[in-house]
């Protein structure tokens, strides 16, 4: 939440020096007044810097309607100070890790350190172009974030061993296997869809004795697998689910459901499902 800018300079009167009032008296007060403007928190927000107390507050307001934090909201130009809360801030929150500057300038000690930090300063001379920049940025970056985290995860999967392609029983097995959703890649583990039991890795994939580093729904491979002997721990037309751990698993039912196939949703669900007779509440 944006922090509460009451106590600011609002409605506060011109400092003339009223007659009779010794002008030392009179720069205290001022001293005093423009010190409250600085308004700082312990949050992990942006660093807020304006020329005006009435601009500060306004892209205060703005930053709250759309639910970005503000650690420091301050009048004047940009100082190195403010550049290091903002590299603090950016440690462990790299989205809000930035400074934002309306109508002022950024001093060369600021500049040097927002360098040296990689420290993003958006800097502009119109508050709406301010926050567009900025929150097209925050948004490009949580996308990007996504992306990165999405490709990470390990795709639900769902094969049938083929009957009568067994190319060798064991260490490793190599079986013909037909893709039913999603994919299979080498390092995925497979379970039993019967009872759950982890059978192995994959090794390798290969499709007319070509490598492969994926096969995809409707494909036929053939597929080594480490661990199992054919006829003992795997048979002909056993259907395998890929092992997705639970983190994962979770990630794509809360984050990702929308960027699967409905093929990989449902093997997905079945996966869940068939965990959850183990252990309940799995990846719930």
């Amino acid at each position: 939440m944006a922090p509460d800018l009451e106590g600011s300079l609002a409605g506060a009167p011109l400092y003339a020096v009223p007659q009779g009032e010794e002008p030392e008296k009179r720069a205290k007060l001022v001293s005093e007044e423009i010190e409250r403007i600085r308004i700082a928190t312990d949050v992990d927000g942006v660093v807020l810097k304006a020329d005006t107390l009435g601009s500060l507050e306004a892209i205060a307001e703005s930053l709250k309607r759309n639910d970005v934090p503000i650690r420091l909201a301050d009048v004047g130009d940009v100082s190195k100070r403010d550049v290091v809360e903002a590299g603090v801030v950016k440690e462990h929150e790299p989205f809000y890790g930035v400074v934002l500057a309306f109508n002022v300038k950024i001093l060369p000690d600021a500049e040097e350190e927002a360098k040296s930090k990689s420290v993003q300063v958006f800097r502009e001379n119109i508050i709406y172009r301010l926050m567009d920049d900025y929150l097209l940025w925050l948004k490009t970056q949580r996308k990007s974030e996504l992306e990165q985290e999405f490709e990470k995860l390990v795709m639900p999967g769902k094969i049938r061993i083929l009957e009568g392609y067994v190319f060798r029983r064991a260490k490793p097995a190599i079986v013909g296997v037909e893709i039913l959703a999603g994919s299979v890649k080498p390092k995925y583990r497979l379970v039993r869809a019967e009872d759950g039991k982890e059978v192995g890795e994959v090794q390798q994939i290969q499709e007319k004795g070509e490598a492969l580093s994926e096969a995809q729904q409707g494909m036929q491979v053939a597929v080594s697998i480490n661990k199992p002997m054919v006829g003992r721990h795997i048979f002909e037309r056993d259907v395998l689910f890929v092992k997705v751990p639970e983190r994962h698993a979770k990630a794509l039912l809360t984050m990702f459901m929308d960027r699967l196939t409905t093929e990989e949703q449902e093997a997905l669900n079945e996966y869940v499902n068939l965990m959850r007779k183990k252990i309940p509440f799995w990846a719930a």
